[in-house]
């Protein structure tokens, strides 16, 4: 038997014995924790936090720790349609029906069209669709792709506040979520803001922004060669007319908003006693001195060219 499962045409690798060490150390330090905050503490996931702090236990189970205090607190996975529809009705972002060519769910987003000052909804908004793609990625899969339309995009669409709040959410509660972004066709003005901020990203995290422009043969092929341009709307370069429909959207959005809804029925809520859980575990384990020994002899696990 293939250890090594096929999903979508493509093999997903099983973590070596040294990854699947420093996940046992993640859930040694953990401790125990509710069922509804286990089950967001898969082995996939717990390797999405190592490998956004580069395989530093303590550091990865620390983030991970703070993504499930806010879970407990913010419910982000109980965020229905008819709280968050308002926010939704210009198509400033929202899930494709168009997928990229390993099945994954392109969240699609459009910065001119905000129709909202509150920062609260649209960060509650941004989770939402976070989730719902989440919740679409196709059996083996971790990652979405982004594309961001910069059609009317212009300086009063800036907002450092909304930016920062938005960076702070989608870097510690859904690392390692982004397979790619493609920025399609940003206006010169933008240029600055990237080579200012590109410095401080991690290479592979600058390896995942694509600029593609329509008027660029070399770069529209980045399209040609991730989608099927027959599926992908006209706005990027596809032969999809329909454009985003809200009616249609909201449908499709109330019905994922059943089946997620239902299969959380059978779980147990964690309450905010979840809370002093996590902190008495960090506590007791942080005066355990051998799993204080395992922690300040980390190192990157070896053979990393398994790791996407």
């Amino acid at each position: 038997m293939n250890p090594n499962p096929v999903t979508n045409g493509f093999v997903k690798p099983v973590p070596t014995e040294e990854e699947q060490a420093k996940i046992e150390e993640v859930r040694k330090l953990l401790g125990p924790l509710p069922e509804k905050l286990s089950s967001f503490c898969s082995d996939d996931a717990v390797l999405r936090y190592l490998r956004a702090r580069n395989w530093h236990v303590k550091k990865a189970t620390k983030m991970l720790k703070e993504t499930l205090k806010w879970r407990v607190q913010y419910k982000p996975e109980e965020i229905c349609w008819e709280e968050i529809a308002g926010e939704a009705e210009t198509g400033k972002i929202y899930r494709s029906s168009c997928v990229d060519k390993l099945g994954r769910p392109v969240l699609i987003m459009r910065p001119s069209v905000e129709n909202s000052k509150s920062v609260k909804g649209q960060i509650r908004y941004l989770v939402y669709c976070m989730e719902n793609a989440v919740q679409n990625l196709p059996p083996g899969e971790e990652q979405m792709v982004w594309m961001i339309d910069f059609h009317g995009y212009s300086l009063a669409n800036i907002s450092l506040r909304t930016t920062k709040e938005t960076a702070h959410v989608l870097q510690e509660h859904y690392p390692e979520r982004l397979a790619f972004a493609v920025l399609y066709n940003p206006p010169k003005f933008f240029e600055p803001f990237w080579k200012v901020a590109r410095p401080f990203l991690e290479p592979k995290t600058r390896n995942k922004v694509k600029f593609v422009y329509s008027d660029d043969p070399n770069t529209k092929q980045i399209m040609e060669e991730n989608f099927d341009m027959e599926k992908m709307e006209s706005a990027f370069g596809g032969n999809d007319d329909s454009g985003f429909n809200i009616n249609k959207h909201s449908e499709r959005m109330k019905e994922d908003d059943k089946k997620r809804l239902a299969s959380l029925e059978n779980i147990a809520s964690a309450s905010l006693d979840s809370l002093s859980i996590l902190s008495d575990n960090s506590a007791s384990n942080s005066a355990n001195p051998s799993s204080q020994d395992v922690s300040d002899n980390e190192h990157q696990p070896q053979g990393k060219g398994s790791i996407p």
